[in-house]
């Protein structure tokens, strides 16, 4: 008897996703994805599936005073979305950007920031998400996001 398995989007395909579909200033960001979360342990009632991203300090991507520019920021949010909401798909599907409200919390500077993404609503037509974005050097938080994304035919 065959067994019928789901379609798996795990790390190696979340990295090739990153490489292959965003374009080339989000890619110059430097982003890696560190975790993909998309089967529920059994004993977490509130689990939510999603996925880890890390984006490497540089320096050419602070303002002045050597601190992290808010658009990098939105942007590893965004892309960090859109990885968690294809981990919960299990598989690629086109989407697009609807809504995207960030609360910056502190500001963060000579340190990598990770984003952890988690779907709150995954939709045929619309899905739901928040980011925590953290400082690696302390895993503070310096940041919340919540967006909306439209889902795509194709």
């Amino acid at each position: 008897m065959q067994s019928q398995s789901e379609p798996a989007f795990g790390i190696d395909e979340a990295r090739r996703v990153l490489g292959e579909v965003f374009a080339p200033w989000v890619q110059d960001l430097g982003l890696s994805v560190e975790r993909i979360d998309h089967v529920a342990p059994q004993d977490l009632p509130d689990w939510q599936p999603g996925a880890t991203l890390r984006m490497a300090f540089s320096e050419r991507l602070c303002r002045h005073g050597g601190v992290v520019c808010g658009q990098a920021l939105m942007a590893l949010a965004d892309t960090a979305m859109v990885i968690a909401i294809l981990a919960a798909n299990r598989g690629y599907r086109p989407m697009t950007t609807v809504d995207q409200t960030t609360h910056f919390m502190r500001p963060v500077a000579s340190s990598d920031v990770l984003a952890d993404a988690r779907v709150v609503r995954l939709g045929r037509t619309m899905s739901f998400g928040r980011v925590t974005l953290l400082s690696a050097t302390d895993n503070k938080p310096v940041a919340m996001v919540s967006s909306a994304f439209a889902m795509l035919p194709g």
